[in-house]
């Protein structure tokens, strides 16, 4: 994976990453094992219990596998999905205690690898989120050129 043109990981972005990973597999990991095994206060579990609540884990499965920094900063917006549900369900289902602080572990490990992976891999890669002067700046000069 690593070519010529790419810059080799520092050691603090491959330990980032790797919590990102950890985090990301075990809440692929537990949600259906957590919606199979702990039977809903109704009774019926359907197929659909199972698999909705990872659809949202899969979209960037295709970018964690290549490597995509971009997908390890929006995958973020994600994972808070998981860290509200494990909040929530801290307060509304004290009896699961062992599962919601699963999923909060794993969701925070996601969520902080994929923060700071994203942001020492986008160093190291010379990948910049331009600042808001600067494009003003640049904009300003574009249209008294025009004139």
């Amino acid at each position: 994976m690593n070519t010529a043109d790419t810059p080799a990981k520092k050691p603090i972005t491959i330990k980032f990453q790797r919590a990102a990973i950890f985090g990301y597999v075990g809440l692929l990991v537990l949600i259906p094992l957590w919606m199979y095994f702990v039977p809903p206060l109704n009774g019926n579990a359907s197929i659909a219990a199972l698999f909705v609540p990872i659809i949202p884990l899969l979209l960037p499965l295709r970018g964690i596998i290549k490597d995509n920094t971009y997908t390890y900063a929006w995958a973020n917006f994600i994972v808070m999905l998981y860290f509200i549900h494990g909040l929530t369900m801290l307060w509304a289902a004290p009896d699961e205690l062992i599962w919601v602080l699963l999923e909060l572990v794993f969701a925070s490990a996601m969520f902080v690898g994929c923060t700071y992976y994203a942001r020492h891999r986008g160093q190291e890669l010379g990948l910049k989120i331009r600042k808001l002067k600067e494009e003003l700046a640049e904009e300003k000069a574009a249209n008294e050129y025009d004139k």
